[in-house]
């Protein structure tokens, strides 16, 4: 239309030029006029001078190049022309041409104008028109989701839904996750799409087709889903597989619907997940198949994974759970019209990390492309790196049936891909992620299922040849290839993935194989060098793939393969084509435009674009943060798929912005930009269906009808209603009203007397008109006429608590004969039909509170209004309510507020825009404006009292509409209003609050302080401080702080001195409120304070260079040894100490310069070290001692101290038999005089005798008895006494003690008697004798025993006899052998053996006899 009329315009504008052209001069040239603004534009340079300004002179004057000319060039020359015809007529005409041309200048210029404006009208028209066109797109939108189905066998089923979207989305079908393909299945599934109306025709359902469907729209500004279940039944009769059935008697009984359902919830990592749900009434059988999903897809029961059903109760529980088990999870229960659903989002969040700062774990790892000694692993990176970004990840092994873990690379690996090589054919793995930054290794991945390598070719080596009659044979390759030795080369070697760190090869296996089993040597080399090295020199390759790691990224590479059996190698392949390393994986760009819209009180919808990149997206990660925070949440711990989605958990009426990252292999791009700041609130959304709709009264032609208030009003006020009508008889609808009804009471006229009509209302608010509520009941039109009064309406409860509430209605529209004298109500339990009076006397309010209820039941009610006739109709019941206390509810709460204004508070766990306060005073009656004032706060509203007085006294009720019924009253009473009116008056007239009063401290530098602590304080608060009667104010030597955020006062004193004493005074003044506090600082308190002051600042002096931070002391330790110790602080490499005892230095002492402790150990402490100690401690800064003064007194406490360790230290006694007695002993670390000893036996104390001797010694203390007979027997005990205490050692030397040692006594004493009597050497032989021959040897040797000895001789073991050559001569206490004249034969070992009854002992000497003329042996004795 548009180009219609421009082309219109133009033919106008062409006819009007060439009528102007005829009646000028055939020699006219035509003239292209601008527009104003084109003209305007060259005037810049060429000024236009209209022909209306200049006269007929100035005119004729111009020379032809002047612009003005040019612009009239045709209207001058016609003039002249007829000039030169016609001078005399030259000016007249002259002047009508300038006028003519004046004036059809102005035509054109208006024309030319006017086109212009045009045209560029017509581009913003197009401009509009494309904007218009780009702000009506929009994302896809279900407009009318999915219904469920229950169908039977054999039938078929259509399912539908309308979407709407601009560009027209792309629609998908899924069933149970998976893709639809109608050419898959001809005949069997039918997709339709009319104008926005998508159907789905399954044809002849089997048990198969019961599943879940999906349809999903996208298109470039997002997506959208619906799902829906349907659920084939089969036959179990003779009718099985007809579309026509038996009728089956209905089921009367209730269908279970949802009560408790789960929320989003926000479990950490290896916390078990519960989720639940309630149910109305028990589930029918029907409905005792429901199904959890996760993210569309069914779950099953697994190890970790517990699904329970009872008859009021669903429940899942995972046992350890992690980030790949967040996700939607819903509950679907069957419904005999199709299926209703609850889902909720479960965010996992990352367990708590051994170390601060390091990054989530990695999760949703996978193997792919199994081989025999290699798989390829995949994997998602964290959404939290733990504020420094990842630098890469650590890939981990346990074989199946250990508990450890093997890392595989050794270096960090940057992209979450890896190929994982040098795994062991036909073993099981299972593997996990670690991710890595710069401060640390993240917690493992959750592991992945186990993985068997194994040849995926083996299958293919395996030939199953058919025979007949139906046999078999099978038949392997390795049979067939069994004659194969040396192998053949493997052929098209190629890289299957090029990364920047690394190349994966694969090749195709020599064919024939042979039947040995294959492995492969990979070389490389640089591209056109022919020069050939081992890749895998230390990992043996199996199957053929292997990655090659630690390439040079400059440089291109050939690879070729080598195949190896037990027979030897074969040829190498051919080479590969060059391959050099490229970054093939780069991380994606961040997403654009994210927004976020209001969704509930606690969520909010963020949308996003994709990024702009050709990577593929594997998902999204998103952030928080609060307004006034610094601090980023992640929302999500598992990428999502979509770009549209729901944040749960958000704190109401709170601003928060926005940020999203996108996923890939190599990792996470960069945040995108923030969103915009949104404030958490519900969205507004049309209100839900009013209820209960009734008759109210009838006329002859009217009706009156009334309706509840919805139960949502679409977090916006109700703006009013609609009605609608329809005669029973024709089933058609129509419109009551046009105009909304404020009220909830219509009365509806123009009627037909006799018919019946049903009614249904429809609320509307600043979001639309909502859903209409269901129809009525069929209603007669029909006059009422009887006495009694009609039904009341707007029966609601309020107040509900453990036991009771309180009900209210309206009265009656229509009252009968006589005017309403009282109401009855009853009460009815939920699954019961029978009502039963609540009161047994009528109620004249319109109002009652309803008590002794029981708890935890579900009650409706319904009021009866009664006259003089007696009682009318019921209402219509209120809706069901059970009788418990809301959680989070509070009752009304009466304060005074900051301004001494008394009010009333009502506060609810959470509110939406459209949740208002209504108050009123006996339920019923407004409130005076002129009295009180509403003021909302969030979820708080106030009830202000502006000047409270006994007028304001009452029942105070208010309702939070729109905010799930929470509800409250309170009683106004005078108490109330006298105890408030003293209150708000010490508000109005306040004090400043003390915290804590004047103090005084000295700081370790000598800096007094005197602080004051009241409570908090504005800004504007002011301080006057007094000292001694004069305003004192902050000065260098005596520094004034004020804070008033934390109410604080403080005055430091650097340089405390006797001026400084007196009277500390501070006046305080906060607005209204004010106060002062005082400090007297004189006499006691004040010399304290300066002698202290001035210790700290001298011993502050003193450790500005190195200073004991402990000083010399001593203590015993338990090896009872005296310890003397020090502790230096604040030391350099220079730093020196000494030690010192009685100004000598000493040396044997311990220093640790790091931790600045030294010490001297003392062991077996005596009066040599009493003294005096002092350790020196000094470097260039300055110097300090410590002295430590053991004298007299000293001394004497440190072995004070000594007796008792040592005392301590004292084990029991014991009990040592000797050859003389018994020996009774205690044993001590340390033993010194000054510990005082007592033996005791049977109470009596023991003295040294000829029987019994004492003694001791440096660690042991003892008592001896000789000769002990059966009187020694019964209890000793030893006393050890420091100065302060005794500490007693017993024995029971009796029984089998004394038995064992009286026996070890006698034994000993026996040995030794056989010791002293029994037969031995007592001067022996010399041990080599020489001597020569012919010559004569006597041996002579002692002995002693008792009784005396047998003596024998033996030359090497054989018995001497005397003779001529051997004579022996023994006496009481000797023996001598002589040997005459000697010869060779005599050399050899004698022996001579004595021995009686006690023992033997024996001595020997070897003889040796040399001949005349030779050398004896040197150091042998010579005879």
């Amino acid at each position: 239309m548009a180009t219609q009329s421009v082309m219109y315009r133009n033919q106008e504008l062409s006819t009007h030029e060439r009528s102007q052209s005829l009646q000028t001069a055939s020699t006219t040239t035509k003239k292209k006029f601008k527009s104003s603004e084109e003209d305007v534009e060259t005037q810049a340079v060429f000024p236009f001078v209209s022909p209306e300004v200049l006269s007929l002179n100035e005119l004729l004057s111009l020379n032809s190049t002047s612009p003005v000319k040019s612009c009239i060039r045709h209207s001058s020359k016609a003039a002249k022309y007829q000039g030169r015809q016609k001078r005399k007529l030259f000016g007249n005409e002259l002047e009508s041409v300038e006028v003519e041309v004046i004036q059809t200048n102005k035509i054109i210029r208006l024309k030319a104008d006017r086109q212009a404006i045009r045209a560029k009208a017509e581009e913003k028209a197009t401009l509009t028109k494309k904007f218009l066109e780009q702000r009506h797109q929009r994302s896809p939108e279900i407009m009318i989701p999915l219904r469920s189905h229950s169908v039977w066998e054999k039938m078929s089923v259509r399912l539908s839904c309308t979407i709407l979207g601009r560009p027209v989305p792309k629609v998908k079908w899924y069933k149970n996750g998976v893709e639809l393909q109608p050419s898959v299945c001809p005949g069997k599934y039918t997709i339709h799409n009319q104008y926005g109306l998508h159907m789905l025709d399954i044809n002849r359902c089997n048990l198969d087709d019961t599943a879940e469907y999906k349809t999903v729209a996208i298109n470039g500004l997002g997506e959208a889903s619906s799902y829906a279940t349907v659920l084939v039944k089969s036959h179990q009769d003779m009718y099985s597989g007809s579309e026509s059935m038996k009728d089956v008697a209905p089921d009367t009984r209730v269908e279970a619907d949802f009560d408790e359902t789960f929320k989003p919830l926000f479990p950490r990592e290896g916390e078990t997940l519960t989720l639940a749900c309630t149910f109305s009434s028990e589930l029918l059988e029907h409905q005792e198949c429901l199904a959890w999903f996760k993210d569309g897809i069914p779950l099953k029961e697994t190890k970790w994974l517990q699904l329970h059903t009872s008859p009021r109760l669903a429940s899942l529980k995972i046992s350890h759970i992690y980030k790949e088990d967040e996700g939607l999870y819903s509950v679907h229960l069957p419904t005999h019209t199709g299926v209703k659903r609850h889902n909720a989002y479960i965010y996992v969040r990352d367990a708590v990390a051994d170390e601060a700062g390091v990054p989530g774990s990695p999760l949703d790892v996978q193997c792919t492309d199994i081989n025999k000694d290699y798989v390829f692993l995949t994997w998602k990176p964290p959404s939290a790196d733990g504020g420094s970004p990842v630098t890469g990840y650590y890939v981990e092994r346990c074989e199946r049936g250990t508990a450890e873990w093997v890392q595989c690379n050794d270096e960090p690996h940057k992209l979450c891909r890896f190929p994982l090589q040098g795994l062991t054919n036909g073993k099981t793995y299972y593997f996990r992620v670690r991710a890595v930054n710069k401060v640390g290794i993240s917690r493992p991945s959750m592991k992945t299922e186990p993985v068997t390598v194994s040849d995926p070719s083996e299958a293919g080596r395996i030939m199953v040849i058919d025979l007949d009659h139906g046999k078999q044979i099978t038949v392997t390759k390795d049979e067939i290839e069994g004659d194969i030795r040396i192998p053949l080369p493997p052929t098209q070697v190629q890289a299957s993935e090029v990364s920047g760190s690394y190349i994966v090869l694969n090749w195709m296996e020599p064919d024939p194989r042979g039947r040995e089993p294959l492995n492969y040597y990979v070389e490389k080399a640089e591209a056109g060098s022919n020069r050939w090295q081992m890749a895998n020199f230390e990992i043996p390759v199996s199957s053929p793939r292997f990655p090659v790691f630690g390439l040079n990224k400059d440089k291109s590479y050939q690879f070729r393969v080598k195949s190896v059996n037990k027979y030897g190698v074969s040829e190498p392949s051919l080479p590969s084509e060059p391959i050099h390393l490229r970054d093939t994986f780069v991380r994606p760009p961040p997403p654009r435009d994210v927004v976020a819209c209001r969704n509930t009180n606690t969520s909010v919808v963020l949308q996003w674009k994709c990024p702009q990149t050709q990577e593929e997206i594997g998902g999204y990660y998103m952030y928080s943060r609060q307004a006034g925070s610094n601090e980023w949440v992640t929302i999500n711990n598992k990428p999502v798929t979509c770009t549209r989605f729901t944040v749960d958990g958000l704190l109401s009426q709170k601003e928060y912005t926005f940020r999203v990252k996108a996923v890939n292999t190599a990792g996470t791009s960069e945040f995108s930009e923030e969103s915009e700041p949104i404030l958490v609130k519900a969205a507004i959304s049309t209100p839900s269906p009013p209820l209960d709709v009734a008759l109210l009264s009838c006329g002859r032609n009217d009706m009156v009808i009334g309706w509840k208030v919805p139960k949502f009003t679409g977090a916006a006020e109700i703006q009013g209603y609609f009605l609608d009508q329809c005669d029973v008889s024709d089933q058609m609808w129509h419109e009551v009203n046009i105009k909304p009804h404020v009220t909830r009471v219509f009365k509806v006229k123009n009627l037909q007397e006799g018919h019946f009509y049903q009614f249904r209302a429809m609320a509307m608010n600043a979001a639309g008109v909502g859903a209409p509520s269901k129809p009525s009941n069929p209603f007669l039109c029909r006059e009422w006429t009887m006495p009694q009064p009609g039904p009341p309406y707007d029966v609601v409860c309020r107040e509900v608590r453990e036991n009771s509430l309180v009900l209210l209605w309206e009265p009656p529209i229509y009252t009968g004969q006589s005017p309403v004298t009282g109401y009855l109500i009853e009460a009815r339990k939920a699954g019961s039909e029978v009502w039963t009076a609540v009161t047994t006397e009528q109620t004249q309010k319109t109002w009652l509170k309803v008590s002794n209820l029981e708890s935890g039941q579900t009650y409706a009610f319904r009021v009866s209004a009664v006259n003089s006739a007696g009682a009318g109709e019921f209402s219509m019941p209120s809706q069901d309510v059970c009788i418990e206390i809301k959680a989070g509810l509070k009752d009304i709460e009466i304060g005074v507020d900051e301004d001494g204004f008394i009010f009333l508070s009502f506060q609810t766990p959470e509110t939406s825009d459209s949740s208002q306060a209504q108050w009123m005073k006996n339920y019923k009656d407004d409130l005076d404006a002129g009295r009180v004032q509403k003021v909302a706060e969030g979820n708080r509203s106030k009830l202000v009292f502006k000047n409270p007085s006994e007028d304001d006294l009452g029942l105070y009720t208010v309702e939070m509409l729109d905010a799930d019924g929470f509800s409250s009253s309170y009683d106004f009473t005078k108490e109330d209003l006298e105890r408030m009116l003293k209150l708000s008056w010490d508000v109005r007239n306040p004090l400043i609050g003390m915290k804590s009063d004047w103090a005084v401290d000295v700081l370790d530098n000598g800096t007094v302080r005197l602080w004051l602590q009241v409570e908090k304080l504005s800004p504007s608060a002011e301080l006057k401080l007094i000292f001694n009667d004069k305003e004192i104010s902050s000065t260098p030597a005596r520094k004034i702080n004020f804070d008033r955020a934390n109410g604080l006062l403080e005055i430091l004193i650097d340089d405390f001195s006797e001026a400084d004493e007196g009277s500390y005074t501070a006046q305080l003044k906060d607005g209204r409120a004010k106060n002062q506090f005082t400090l007297v600082l004189i006499d006691e308190c004040f010399r304290k304070t300066l002698a202290k002051s001035k210790f700290n600042r001298h011993d502050w002096k003193r450790k500005m260079g190195p200073y004991f931070l402990e000083p010399l002391s001593w203590k015993i330790t338990d090896d009872c040894e005296l310890l003397i110790s020090c502790k230096a602080t604040n030391l350099k490499k220079e730093s020196i100490l000494k030690w010192f005892k009685d100004r000598k230095e000493l040396s044997d002492f311990h220093f640790n310069p790091q931790d600045g402790q030294s010490s001297l150990l003392l062991k077996e402490v005596t009066k040599v070290d009493m003294g005096e100690y002092k350790t020196v401690l000094s470097d260039t800064r300055g110097e300090d001692t410590s002295l430590l003064n053991l004298g007299d007194e000293d001394f004497k406490m440190v072995l004070k101290e000594l007796c008792r360790v040592a005392a301590l230290s004292a084990s029991g006694l014991k009990i040592q038999s000797t050859a003389d007695g018994f020996q009774l002993y205690c044993s001590l670390k340390y033993y010194l005089e000054d510990i005082k000893t007592n033996w005791r036996f049977k109470e009596k104390k023991l003295e040294d005798d000829k029987r019994i001797k004492k003694g001791s010694s440096i660690h042991k203390v003892w008592i001896d008895i000789f000769n002990p007979t059966e009187a020694d027997k019964g209890k000793y005990v030893l006393e050890l006494c420091d100065d302060k205490q005794t500490y007693l050692r017993t024995l029971d030397l009796s029984g089998h003690v004394f038995d064992e040692a009286f026996e070890e006594y006698q034994r000993l004493r026996q040995a030794a008697i056989a010791e002293k009597n029994r037969a031995k050497v007592t001067k022996g032989l010399p041990d080599v004798v020489a001597i020569m021959e012919d010559k004569t040897l006597c041996l002579t040797c002692g002995f002693a025993g008792d009784p005396i000895p047998e003596i024998n001789w033996t030359k090497n073991d054989k018995l001497i006899i005397v003779g001529d050559q051997y004579k022996i001569i023994n006496d009481s206490n000797s023996s001598a052998i002589t040997i005459n004249k000697v010869s060779s034969d005599d050399s050899g070992k004698y022996t001579i053996h004595v021995k009686n009854k006690y023992g033997t002992e024996e001595a020997t000497v070897t003889v040796s006899v040399y001949k005349h003329g030779e050398t004896p042996i040197e150091g042998v004795l010579l005879i």
